[in-house]
């Protein structure tokens, strides 16, 4: 694996949402382009602001309707412009030493795409499923009638992906998040991913994986790393239930991923309800403490800086509150303050320990209400103190002395905690 993945921290970008694009009524792929993705430059001098260096953009390709559905996948989607776009936007990243990586949809594309609407029962397919009296019917996504599965077992689906992962990493991006990686054979990405690489030596490889067994997935894919959502899933469901045992549970089972991978932390993101509507505003920072402080390579959901809301609905437009539409500029927002800040000193202690990217965290102290968590490397440690509930407590920690972040001041071991108080020490 590359060097680089180490010191990166993603700021996450749903661009279709992002720039207003129409996403359901009247979309049409073939359209002319409309330039909007130039709509992003404004913000590359927020994302080094905030102390992150990576851009991880959401489906950009010619698509029907959310960008999942893709029916190119050597066309940027006309609502946001073509490839002139994406490359100046590419290159003002570059400039700022921003890294980025693209959203590949390879488990399955929209019924528009021109291999699938051209399927004769005597010809080449790409595609699962089976003839019924002169019919194709094919397997579809997760019960998505509009997205038609790829056969990875074809050998012309891994000359595809092969293909299209060389032609954008040719245009300077660097890697790929692979949508719905566990949904797709590992014995696929096996075949894909040693092909790209012979060419890409530096490219980086990140797979969603709701669930299975990571450290598997990656031994036998040789993807890179894989989405934590067992984590998001203890902070957010430990922190809005007042149980912490899940989230100490959680930290565990981070922990013993690390042997295999590093995998890719968050929040918050394009498929889930933002961070400060699952658990409340108030108990944000905390979320925030633990992303920043275990083993991983965080991210940030744009917007989730600004401490703002959205509950995704399982509907059809369900997720359009979680991927709004952005302002012009950066100072055109009203953000929460205190929220922003937070953002800001956490990602600076965890760009002053990149050692944070792979180290295990051991939990001192939990109860239902608080927890108490190390994370060290030889003598330099980071030491995480939280009271989700309404009395105050003390809680141990170790040898951390100096306040980085929060409230309180240790003292013989210990610190103070008021309802709600959190605190990050370092020793």
């Amino acid at each position: 694996m590359p060097a680089w993945p180490e010191h990166v921290i993603w700021w996450h970008v749903y661009p279709l949402g992002f720039v207003g694009a129409p996403i359901r009524d009247g979309v049409d792929p073939d359209a002319d382009p409309v330039h909007r993705l130039d709509r992003l430059d404004p913000w590359l001098d927020h994302v080094i602001e905030l102390g992150l260096n990576g851009l991880l953009l959401g489906p950009v390709f010619a698509s029907e309707t959310h960008g999942y559905d893709t029916v190119d996948h050597l066309r940027i989607d006309p609502r946001l412009g073509d490839t002139a776009d994406l490359d100046r936007l590419v290159s003002a990243a570059r400039g700022r030493g921003i890294r980025v990586l693209l959203d590949g949809v390879f488990n399955h594309v929209g019924r528009g795409h021109p291999a699938f609407r051209d399927l004769r029962e005597d010809g080449p397919s790409l595609f699962r499923g089976r003839w019924v009296d002169g019919r194709f019917e094919p397997e579809v996504f997760e019960g998505h009638d509009a997205l038609v599965a790829l056969d990875h077992a074809s050998a012309d689906v891994v000359d595809l992906v092969v293909e299209v992962m060389c032609h954008w990493l040719d245009h300077g991006i660097d890697g790929w998040r692979l949508d719905a990686a566990y949904a797709v054979p590992s014995s696929f990405w096996a075949q894909v991913l040693p092909r790209v690489r012979e060419r890409f030596p530096d490219a980086w490889f990140l797979g969603e994986a709701i669930h299975g067994d990571g450290p598997q997935i990656v031994r036998e894919s040789t993807i890179d790393s894989l989405t934590q959502y067992e984590l998001w899933q203890g902070i957010w469901h430990g922190m809005s239930d007042g149980n912490l045992f899940e989230l100490s549970h959680a930290i565990e089972r981070d922990d013993e991923l690390l042997s295999t991978y590093a995998p890719q932390t968050f929040v918050g993101n394009h498929d889930v309800s933002r961070i400060a509507s699952a658990v409340g505003a108030d108990l944000v920072p905390h979320a925030l403490a633990v992303l920043f402080t275990v083993a991983g390579t965080p991210s940030v959901y744009a917007g989730d800086e600004f401490g703002w809301t959205g509950v995704k609905e399982e509907r059809l437009g369900g997720d359009d509150a979680v991927r709004p539409e952005f302002p012009a500029r950066p100072d055109e927002v009203d953000p929460d303050e205190g929220i922003l800040r937070v953002h800001r000193e956490l990602i600076a202690l965890r760009r002053r320990k990149p050692w944070l990217w792979r180290a295990h965290t051991d939990v001192i102290e939990v109860t239902n209400t608080a927890i108490a968590l190390r994370t060290a490397v030889g003598d330099d440690a980071v030491v995480v103190a939280l009271n989700i509930g309404d009395e105050p407590v003390s809680l141990p920690v170790a040898d951390g002395r100096q306040l980085v972040t929060g409230e309180g001041a240790p003292a013989d071991g210990r610190i103070e905690l008021g309802p709600r108080g959190w605190a990050v020490l370092e020793a």
